[in-house]
């Protein structure tokens, strides 16, 4: 069983933090287990005071749903699935957990192989600038946000791919 180790959460963190203060956009990183428990967890001076909790609540999310189904391939795809289909379940699901569900871009799950191993969160820019942070990172450290063996059904690419071009991102493609 691949595990998502301290040290590897340490350097995705400096990563992510490398890429802020290029962007000048201060933030707290959160990086969690499969089952959603804190890993590790940063605020940069000057973050804002509830980042470190959204970013936890992000990577928690990011957990949860990714643990349910292929469909939640990031933060923006849930985001926009929930919004589309059950909008209330979003804050149903945040009353339930105690606050831990927080849908926004930012986050997104860690695999090693076909096993996911975790996911990040990340809190204190826009949407897209805590995306462009978590895409800059997992770059740079070779890391996956979809299992190496991919057997998403074609349907499921299709709606993700309908709603990343929805949503502006329509280079991205499953």
């Amino acid at each position: 069983m691949a595990k998502l180790k301290l040290a590897e959460c340490r350097r995705f963190i400096r990563a992510v933090m490398e890429k802020a203060e290029e962007m000048q956009v201060p933030v707290s990183v959160a990086l969690v287990g499969p089952e959603g428990h804190l890993i590790a967890m940063e605020r940069m001076d000057d973050a804002g005071w509830i980042t470190p909790e959204t970013a936890s609540a992000k990577a928690f999310t990011m957990a949860a749903f990714r643990s349910m189904s292929p469909r939640f391939q990031d933060g923006l795809v849930t985001q926009q699935w929930l919004r589309e289909r059950n909008p209330q379940l979003a804050v149903n699901a945040a009353v339930f957990t105690g606050g831990k569900i927080f849908i926004s871009g930012g986050a997104a799950p860690v695999f090693k192989g076909n096993e996911m191993v975790g996911a990040y969160g990340i809190s204190g820019g826009t949407s897209d600038q805590d995306e462009v942070m978590g895409n800059y990172a997992r770059e740079k450290l070779g890391w996956r946000h979809t299992p190496a063996r991919d057997d998403t059904p074609q349907a499921v690419k299709d709606h993700i791919n309908s709603i990343y071009d929805k949503v502006g991102l329509g280079k991205r493609k499953l």
